[in-house]
């Protein structure tokens, strides 16, 4: 298959022993609940070249055991530890959405749960759990407090336990989608999705995230004035990427060059990947903007 062909939203690459491994939502169904359940669930793609695509591999289905019916969203696949985890957000009725992380010894899966249901507040509406390992080998959980039940989004952190099964601590706020100078302070909500953290050669730390702006879905880059989680977050004044797309993660390929993945167009099952190169330089140049 080529990109053009895979209708997915949210796209993660794992670059693992010399295969691309893609991940995301899937287009048709990732709205309302289907009458037939057995159709939620999570593939993923293989290729060698980031052009030539296998068909989907189903990795992950629902099953009257699980607690989530719908929005099947968003899954990364991280290796951590010997073990390849995965971070998706799901709903249910009379539940908020949250994420849950998975387990298998493959990327290919089958995964099975790992996380006791959302690992995220179980009152709050989040999605979009990301894993970062900070310098001392801590990890945590990147995730948003979503606008739906808040009206103005956040990005927050919570540090995890080693065996990714729990919370550790309280939830700290990283800042609203309302803060950056191109948000639209009169807008009727303000959207964070899709982080994505970057540690820089030059120790800065980076935050990619969605958000929309008027009826646009964007890209949006920010930074840690101090290098770490804790610190103040300053925003790039002008957007990464702005031509109806977003949520992306950077990976680096065997080619050695960095690449930035996102969904595009953002409407309904027309989205595909698209990959974008870039190198840090021209990341860091943000930093000198905001």
């Amino acid at each position: 298959m080529k990109v053009e062909e895979i209708n997915l939203r949210d796209p993660f690459v794992l670059a693992y022993e010399g295969v691309y491994y893609l991940y995301g939502t899937r287009g048709y169904n990732c709205w309302e609940q289907p009458e037939d359940l057995s159709t939620l669930g999570f593939d993923v793609y293989t290729s060698k070249d980031l052009q030539n695509w296998s068909d989907p591999i189903e990795i992950f289905r629902y099953t009257d055991e699980f607690w989530g019916d719908q929005n099947f969203w968003a899954p990364e696949v991280h290796h951590y530890q010997g073990k390849f985890y995965m971070f998706a957000s799901f709903t249910a009725k009379n539940k908020c959405r949250g994420t849950q992380i998975l387990v298998s010894n493959s990327p290919l899966g089958p995964f099975v749960p790992h996380s006791e249901e959302s690992i995220t507040p179980k009152n709050w509406e989040c999605l979009d759990g990301t894993l970062y390992v900070d310098e001392q080998n801590i990890p945590h959980l990147i995730f948003c407090h979503e606008w739906v039940q808040i009206r103005d989004g956040t990005i927050c952190s919570v540090e995890l336990s080693q065996d990714l099964r729990e919370r550790v601590g309280e939830v700290k706020e990283l800042f609203h989608a309302s803060t950056p100078s191109w948000a639209e302070k009169n807008a009727q909500r303000f959207v964070t999705d899709g982080p994505c953290v970057y540690k820089a050669s030059d120790n800065s730390l980076c935050l990619f995230w969605s958000s929309l702006k008027g009826t646009e879905y964007v890209e949006a880059i920010s930074f840690s004035e101090n290098g770490q989680l804790d610190g103040k977050w300053q925003h790039a004044k002008e957007l990464f990427f702005s031509s109806d797309g977003g949520h992306g993660m950077l990976f680096k390929g065997f080619d050695e060059e960095m690449y930035f993945t996102l969904h595009q167009p953002n409407e309904r099952e027309k989205e595909h990947p698209v990959f974008i190169k870039i190198s840090e330089e021209e990341i860091l140049s943000f930093k000198k903007d905001k």
